[in-house]
């Protein structure tokens, strides 16, 4: 019997997940979203996604925030806001809200993750949710001659009682509130319990969950990804707290030991997956700065670059470039410096008509060949060529293809090049030739 399209493609589409699935087992992943996200209907979905994750052996720590339900529930009281320099005040009448909302959604949270009824995505998955005592909390204090009583910040937050649920399984579940040595509780920023919770586990990603698709530039378009340089520039673009609050959050996991940052939609049912298991994503990433920095080749690098490839030109490995022609083909090339050294290289040809791109001149110093900087530079190279329309990649080597085969590249024959490099083939290094989709 033939199988149908959809279940083609379901298992193509497993197949591709599987490294991802494998790369992010047993890893450590804080999930942060406000009280918006948690009475947005695509809510349920978003915790049967977290549930999968967990049936992944991912070890998950979860923060919500409660901002519109402690409004709401202070509106039906009667009580009225006191809001100075975007913090809330928070007095004893307002702390009573802030318990019902955060302890009612806790509740609801909860509910969600134990659910298990047949012909669910839950059913069978017999999750355990520990809740606690695992924030310390201090009061803010006095500022500028104001009190703001029972709104606190993050002393501490108990790293090691959190490890340990999470090594037996639990998802973890945390309110954005805390409690002090002498018993008061305190009113918290969701995005200071979820950074700092990030931290204190040296988590491997913070997901942060959004309104819109991502991040965005000024013109609205969404960024697949960047560094937290990037992010920086994004708070001084713009004035919504909130959004400042949230890339604030981004910058301070990414330098201080946090490797990844995502930030999705929480209205998409399918992003969360989408980020994790899939190569486009569905919103933004942001990657730590590097003390290495990649960027764009120009004219005062050709130097760097001559240098670097030269051993590798002699041994034959590389194609001899002139000075001349690198001068002219600068701007193909990406460079990776440290300390203003050129550590390692990579260039990009394109070949529009055949919406393929050549990858080539690939080249990193012998001190620095251990780490990841080879898949930077190709990271890099194919957003590049995805920037410009191109669908695949190519590369012709006589040394390196077990590399290129662990970057996701596959052998193919000379039938597969663009026609202009075809006839440019050298037929006597008789050099391989690999591909890989973008």
């Amino acid at each position: 019997m033939m199988q149908s399209t959809d279940d083609q493609n379901y298992v193509k589409w497993f197949r591709n997940a599987a490294p991802y699935i494998n790369a992010h087992r047993g890893k450590t992943i804080v999930l942060m979203f406000g009280g918006e996200a948690v009475a947005h209907p695509n809510f349920a979905n978003i915790i049967h996604d977290i549930a999968l994750m967990r049936s992944l052996g991912m070890k998950l720590v979860v923060v919500h925030g409660a901002r519109p339900q402690i409004e709401d529930r202070m509106a039906r009281r009667g009580i009225e806001q006191a809001i100075e320099n975007h913090v809330r005040i928070t007095d004893a009448d307002t702390l009573v809200a802030v318990k019902d909302a955060t302890g009612s959604m806790r509740l609801q949270i909860e509910a969600l993750l134990t659910m298990g009824l047949v012909n669910s995505p839950m059913h069978g998955s017999q999750i355990r949710v520990s809740s606690g005592n695992f924030v310390i909390a201090k009061p803010i204090g006095v500022r500028d001659g104001v009190d703001f009583k029972y709104t606190g910040s993050v002393r501490r937050i108990d790293a090691e009682s959190i490890k340990r649920q999470l090594d037996y399984g639990s998802i973890v579940l945390l309110s954005p509130i805390g409690y002090s040595p002498t018993g008061e509780v305190f009113n918290l920023a969701l995005e200071d319990v979820a950074t700092q919770t990030a931290i204190a586990l040296q988590a491997d990603k913070l997901i942060t969950f959004t309104e819109e698709q991502g991040l965005t530039d000024q013109q609205g378009q969404l960024i697949k990804s960047c560094s937290v340089r990037r992010v920086k520039e994004l708070v001084n673009e713009n004035n919504c707290y909130i959004r400042q609050q949230l890339l604030k959050a981004i910058i301070q996991c990414g330098e201080n030991g946090v490797e990844r940052c995502h930030c999705i939609s929480y209205q998409s049912d399918t992003a969360l997956l989408q980020e994790l298991f899939t190569r486009d994503g569905a919103g933004t990433l942001i990657a730590k700065d590097h003390k290495e920095q990649l960027s764009t080749a120009t004219i005062d690098d050709v130097g760097g670059i001559l240098e670097l490839i030269a051993p590798l030109e002699q041994e034959g490995i590389l194609v001899k470039r002139s000075r001349e022609l690198l001068e002219v083909e600068i701007d193909r090339f990406v460079v990776l410096k440290k300390e203003d050294a050129i550590i390692a290289c990579a260039a990009l040809y394109p070949y529009e008509e055949a919406k393929m791109g050549e990858i080539a001149c690939v080249a990193i110093h012998p001190d620095y060949r251990k780490g990841n900087r080879g898949e930077r530079l190709m990271d890099e190279l194919t957003e590049k060529a995805k920037s410009i329309g191109l669908n695949a990649l190519f590369v012709l080597t006589t040394v390196s293809g077990h590399w290129f085969r662990e970057q996701g590249f596959t052998e193919q024959g000379l039938e597969n090049l663009p026609e202009g490099k075809k006839q440019m083939y050298n037929y006597q290094r008789k050099s391989q030739v690999f591909v890989k989709l973008i």
